[in-house]
């Protein structure tokens, strides 16, 4: 066969010093073979080896034994630094600079010698290089490698086999982004410059995570195409991409009659699209989820596969290779219902790892299906094409496309840790982008609607720059443990960290937006992603439990919020909440040594996350507590979880994570002491009522949607504590995490076998705002003697976290009971006694205490309640439809006897309108307010609007209604 001789040309022997110099750099004698037999030694599959009159073409002849090329980068007057010796080839290499770094080589002479035999070498390889040139045929180097001029990731189609078609990101007109979830196969297509080569051309995808990404951390992974066998291609009548300039945008669902294999796939070791440093072999991560559940193989075929499941039930034939032989599993059907149980398990194995395979070929478009294993890590990924000739690595073309691929959490993937399977909990706990979080008391819970929003164009990208600002490294971002803690961090911000949202319980909120202003979590996370990430003001526990939801539901983790009423915060691990009292009945502040922060929320709103457990004995997965509100440190930093259901429940307090915490707010004890000049130590307790926390615990039913009331409330308290809160395994569980048994004296009840004075604080119903209300105390003489009684009646103003604001009014005496009788004690506040001190939520903390002078009993009580404000009537005029506007009219009754100042709605619905405060006029006392709001749907089916109204004199007044929007 003929050849044509390359004829003698300075650039091409450039061209050959260039790659010489970069390939061989630090090698010694035979550097060039040695390396070309390690990497045939190191690689998967081995390529086949070019070679022309029996001379490999990567082997360049002539290099000298004490010939070093990495001297060539040292500046004159320099001396060289050598790394310390290292064993293997480069051995010899290290032996011979050890020994010129003791001559004196910054002398001129010895200066002068070395640049001489630099300059001589040089000369003497491009002279047998040049003679090596000639021997290469000129076709060797006539064609280039593939360039890619066009990707299409198939955004649209493939979110609906993923489930996150209502991501916004997707549906963008502009750049739609791929999101997809792991655990599953995603299709794109790429278009090359020319028909690829089967016998010269390599193709390799790579797909990198995080600003440094490595092949042994599980952020980089690199595909390697390979077309030994026949390659996978499925015929169609026509071709649909390719054509023209441009491609099809999705792919078509047409029978056919014959399938044949795709092509075999193989992960190898090679040169990466960015560092160019050789990487491991057959890439895989380690699972982390465990299930014993067994795999159930689905028949459905991709909404992209070109094959009709009325003729097809499985799906396209993957075929892995390592090195040229084949494993005998190969040539298994993926996704049948047929083969052996040994089949299937290798399919659990294989499914873990990353996989590539040709779907189709079509003129020079390649039409490509790849698995996402359900251990990746989560976020944002990007797609790198690495083509070139076989042979010929040092020239080669990188292509990056322009997509972010966003992978997520899979619920519906049952490898995947989140794994939910049923259909009704995923469609609420993941694709429900409304919802309501829970406030007021216990007797009165009140549901608040919040829109989650997490399917909105800024919601995405939000999380992603907090889970990089959350400092969890990009490698554990699979581990969804991991992921969740850092999510619990990364909401609150504190002195220490930059969180997503500052937490203000005092109710100056002038520099920020109070937190009862907001109406979902789409503001928020917008205003954070917008400003750089500086952290919004401001939010407290039930703003962070929506976020929680938001961010978790996005990133596909099941959440819900959860609120438990009467929740200890007990600071000294005493398993109480302690309050101190002098002889008047007034609170003795952080207790008599100033060291007691204990307190009592009325309620506190966390949330529940639905996960796999493999850190924990069987029986311990399913909804673990996440805690986001900054209560207290765990590992130096304000976060909490996540913490198992089951363990809270059971006790089981030595289960990770900070399970004594969460304990400890459902099972604590209120301790009121009074001071008692014959106490041994100043103090002695007093008998109480209600003396235990987490009275109930709620979160919204699945199975119900109620926007006028609270007919969706769901209790959960047997979830997560027992029915009797003197069961002796609760009180075991609460001495062993004392830890000092001789201080439990202190904290037990007196006797009250001598007691004949029965008290009781009546429930306060309900209360509209503005109108005054009454505190009754009962008193019930039961002996046969007159009692001496002294008492106090107190009502005060006060946050929910229970920290007094300021007091309405107090009364206390002394009075005789009669033997056998009954006393009342009624405390009457006004509506103008309350109105200018009230705070967040509007609650009252009315407080009672009892001592009987004759058998020194003493007794007290508390007890909170909410006044209740006036709802926000909206309604929605005709039937809406997608792009044409309509609007909303919003009313309520100012319940109050003077004018609203410093007025403003704001009105938030997911499809119907994004966040949106409008200021509104004064309100005159009693007024009928009426504001006519105008919006226009971008996208059709059912959605909610959420209006809240604030003013100066009072806030937190809303309404919700059910919009259905024709398309």
């Amino acid at each position: 066969m003929e050849t044509s001789v390359v004829q003698k040309s300075t650039a091409a022997a450039d061209k050959m010093t260039t790659s010489m110099t970069s390939s061989v750099t630090g090698m010694g004698l035979g550097g060039i073979t040695g390396l070309t037999a390690g990497i045939s030694t190191l690689t998967c599959m081995r390529e086949q080896q070019v070679t022309i009159g029996g001379m490999p073409t990567n082997y360049v002849p002539g290099l000298s034994a004490n010939y070093n090329i990495s001297s060539f980068s040292q500046r004159p007057g320099e001396s060289r630094r050598c790394p310390p010796a290292k064993a293997g080839p480069t051995a010899r290499l290290q032996t011979v600079g050890t020994r010129l770094s003791h001559s004196s080589r910054n002398s001129p002479n010895t200066q002068y010698a070395h640049n001489l035999i630099c300059k001589l070498a040089d000369q003497n390889e491009r002279r047998r290089r040049q003679d090596t040139i000639e021997l290469i045929p000129q076709s060797y180097y006539a064609q280039h490698p593939l360039k890619v001029e066009l990707t299409e990731f198939y955004s649209r189609d493939n979110a609906k086999d993923h489930h996150t078609d209502q991501y916004d990101l997707v549906n963008d007109t502009v750049l739609p982004n791929p999101v997809i979830r792991r655990g599953q196969n995603f299709f794109f297509a790429v278009r090359f410059d020319r028909t690829y080569d089967k016998q010269q051309d390599v193709i390799r995808v790579v797909f990198c995570f995080g600003p440094k990404p490595g092949v042994t951390k599980g952020t980089r992974v690199v595909l390697q195409v390979n077309w030994n066998t026949q390659q996978g291609v499925f015929q169609h009548p026509r071709d649909v991409i390719g054509m023209g300039m441009g491609m099809a945008r999705s792919l078509p669902q047409e029978p056919t009659t014959t399938v044949a294999p795709t092509g075999p796939v193989s992960t190898i070791c090679t040169v990466g699209a960015i560092s160019c440093i050789r990487e491991t072999t057959n890439y895989g991560v380690r699972r982390s989820s465990v299930s014993n559940d067994p795999l159930t193989v689905s028949s459905q075929n991709s909404p992209l596969s070109p094959h009709s499941s009325e003729t097809y039930t499985t799906r396209p034939i993957i075929e892995r290779y390592s090195g040229t032989s084949q494993h005998p599993s190969f040539g298994r059907s993926y996704g049948s219902r047929h083969g052996s149980s040994q089949n299937l398990a290798s399919i659990v194995q294989e499914t873990d790892k990353w996989d590539i395979s040709i779907q189709r070929q079509d003129g020079n478009t390649i039409t490509f299906q790849v698995h996402v294993p359900a251990s990746a890590p989560v976020g944002i990924w990007n797609c790198w094409i690495q083509t070139n000739r076989l042979g010929q690595r040092d020239n080669r073309n990188d292509y990056k496309c322009d997509e972010d691929i966003y992978v997520l959490f899979n619920p519906w993937c049952r490898e995947d840790a989140v794994y939910m399977d049923n259909d009704s909990l995923r469609k609420e706990y993941i694709l429900n982008d409304q919802g309501k979080l829970w406030c007021g008391t216990w007797r009165q819970p009140i549901g608040r609607k919040w829109i989650f929003g997490q399917f909105d164009d800024v919601v995405l990208p939000a999380c992603m720059y907090l889970l990089e600002s959350s400092g969890l490294e990009h490698s554990e971002r699979g581990n969804l443990v991991r992921v969740v803690r850092a999510i619990s961090a990364m909401i609150n911000a504190t002195n220490e960290t930059d969180g997503l949202i500052v937490g203000r319980y005092d109710g100056v909120y002038k520099d920020g937006v109070a937190p009862h202003a907001w109406t979902g979590s789409v503001a928020i996370l917008e205003r954070y992603l917008t400003s750089g990430g500086k952290s919004v003001e401001y939010g407290q526990c039930w703003v962070f439990s929506g976020l929680v939801v938001t961010i978790c539901r996005a990133l596909g983790i099941p959440c819900r919020s959860v609120t438990n009423y009467v929740s200890a915060l007990d600071t000294n691990r005493t398993f109480t909440v302690d309050k101190f009292f002098d002889r008047d009945g007034n609170e003795v502040p952080n207790g008599p040594d100033e060291d007691c922060y204990d307190s009592c929320w009325n309620f506190h709103s966390w949330n529940d996350v639905w996960m796999q457990r493999p850190d924990l004995p069987q029986g311990y997965g399913g909804w673990q507590i996440i805690d986001s509100t900054p209560q207290e440190e765990a590992e130096s930093v304000n976060q909490c979880g996540p913490a198992s259901v089951e363990a809270v429940r059971r006790g089981e307090v030595g289960f990770q994570f900070d399970t004594p915490f969460v304990f400890s707010q459902l099972n604590s004890e209120l301790c009121h002491f009074q001071e008692e000049e014959n106490s041994d130590w100043g103090f002695v307790r007093m008998a109480s009522n209600q003396n235990t926390v987490g009275r109930k615990i709620i979160t919204k039913n699945p199975n119900r949607e109620d926007d006028e009331g609270d007919g969706d409330l769901l209790e959960i308290t047997h979830e997560y504590k027992t029915i009797e809160s003197t069961s002796p395994e609760r009180l075991a569980v609460i001495a062993s995490c004392r830890g000092f048994q001789r201080l439990q004296q202190y904290y037990e009840l007196p006797d009250r076998n001598n007691e004949d004075v029965h008290f009781d604080l009546m429930d306060i119903e309900i209360v509209p705002y503005g109108q005054p209300f009454d505190c009754t105390m009962n008193i019930q003489n039961k002996s046969n003697e007159d009692r001496t009684i002294w008492c106090v009646l107190t009502a005060s103003s006060c946050y929910y976290t229970g920290a007094v604001s300021s007091r309405l009014r107090r009364a206390q005496g002394e009075f005789i009971v009669r033997a056998g009788q009954k006393e009342v004690l009624k405390l009457h506040v006004t509506a103008q006694e309350y109105m200018d001190k009230l705070v967040d939520h509007a609650m009252v903390k009315v407080c009672a205490m009892a001592y009987v002078k004759q058998t020194r009993q003493t007794w007290s009580d508390e007890d909170d309640f909410s006044l209740h404000k006036p709802k926000l009537q909206i309604q929605v005029r005709g039937t809406p439809a997608v792009e044409q506007e309509c609007s909303a009219t919003l009313s309520f009754q100012n319940p109050l006897s003077v004018h609203l100042t410093d007025c403003y709605f704001t009105v938030e619905g997911p499809g119907l309108q994004r966040p949106r405060q409008v200021k509104f006029r004064d309100v005159k006392p009693g007024e009928l307010v009426s504001y006519q709001e105008k919006f226009v749907p971008t996208r059709q089916g059912e959605s909610r609007i959420v209006v809240t109204f604030s003013s100066r004199e009072i806030d937190d007044i809303i309404g919700c209604t059910a919009v259905t929007v024709r398309g």
